[in-house]
């Protein structure tokens, strides 16, 4: 069966499809989107741990929790490990997370710098430390769960001394995106690393798989090829929700239908209204320029109407421009 329960630690899922953790756009607006549409685990965008340290209001916005998942991850970054075990405990104390994740693929310079993100995988003793405090910081009371890259480049591969730093660590599962970190989101994620990560640490804690998923497909592919347990939508989720839904009757079922362009631009209706519930109207209003573009790609006429997306300010802006859309297209 390709689609299953998954146990992280204590905690026991019902589906093995989730929404990773994107910078920017997994905010708890999206998140409720994404389990309406058959997202079995979800996770926060990533959450500075020494913003979090410093009591940054703004920060600890980022892990409320959405109304409707009945699970989530808080996922952190960080390069110090005193900084992300006070973090840990903020974040056991202060939501009701049912597992703490920590960043350790971000290519982006700027968490780089801080000795975080890709900078933990390309060094697997800094990897353990960071992950050790935050293990020991939360008591067994929240998994830990960790997200690593290939490696830093082609010639420094370090997923197998990163992997088994993190399992010494104490972790409860591990997700590989099989990219280095000079590959950012470029070229062609290497799912050949991921099975031999999943055959070196088979039966031990579960392998969750990201990196090159726009369709059920997809999913399907990686399952099959490399029997990670778990995969994580990022970008192939975006402006397409509807892909876990789609996912789970593939893997159940070996066909799927997909959804038509009322129920797309009416799920856009629907996130901009959450967005604006918890960010006010003119913030959610710009914010949901990209994500009204996502969700239009592919509909008849699209280019002219995302012409106009990126200027809307208002809901009424939205509504105006969308009721052009003939649904039968």
């Amino acid at each position: 069966m390709l689609y299953h329960g998954v146990k992280i630690g204590s905690l026991k899922l019902k589906g093995n499809i989730f929404l990773a953790p994107v910078a920017g756009y997994t905010d708890r607006a999206f998140r409720t989107v994404c389990v309406e549409h058959g997202a079995a685990f979800t996770y926060t965008e990533m959450v500075s741990a020494e913003a979090l340290v410093r009591g940054n209001n703004k920060t600890s916005a980022l892990m409320n929790r959405a109304e409707n998942e009945k699970s989530y991850a808080v996922q952190i970054f960080g390069g110090e490990g005193e900084v992300m075990a006070k973090a840990a405990r903020i974040v056991r104390d202060k939501t009701s997370c049912e597992c703490i994740d920590i960043n350790c693929g971000c290519p982006v310079p700027k968490i780089i710098k801080t000795g975080a993100g890709s900078a933990l995988t390309r060094d697997p003793d800094r990897l353990y430390t960071v992950t050790k405090a935050v293990v020991d910081s939360v008591e067994g009371k929240i998994p830990v769960t960790v997200k690593i890259r290939s490696g830093w480049d082609a010639e420094t591969i370090t997923w197998k001394e990163a992997a088994d730093a993190a399992l010494s660590a104490g972790i409860s599962a591990i997700t590989i995106h099989p990219r280095t970190r000079a590959q950012g989101y470029e070229g062609k994620a290497d799912w050949a690393i991921m099975k031999e990560l999943v055959t070196r640490i088979a039966g031990r804690i579960p392998v969750f798989g990201s990196g090159d998923l726009f369709t059920p497909e997809d999913a399907q592919a990686m399952i099959s090829q490399t029997g990670c347990s778990a995969v994580m939508f990022a970008r192939g989720a975006m402006g397409n929700p509807f892909i876990f839904t789609e996912t789970k009757q593939l893997l159940e079922t070996g066909v799927y239908s997909i959804v038509n362009t009322e129920e797309r631009i009416q799920t856009g209706f629907r996130e901009l209204s959450l967005l604006i519930n918890d960010l006010g109207e003119e913030y959610a209003c710009k914010e949901m320029r990209k994500r009204f573009c996502a969700y239009t790609k592919g509909i008849k006429g699209s280019a002219e109407i995302r012409l106009q997306l990126v200027h809307a300010s208002t809901s009424a802006d939205y509504h105006r421009i969308l009721n052009t859309i003939q649904y039968y297209s």
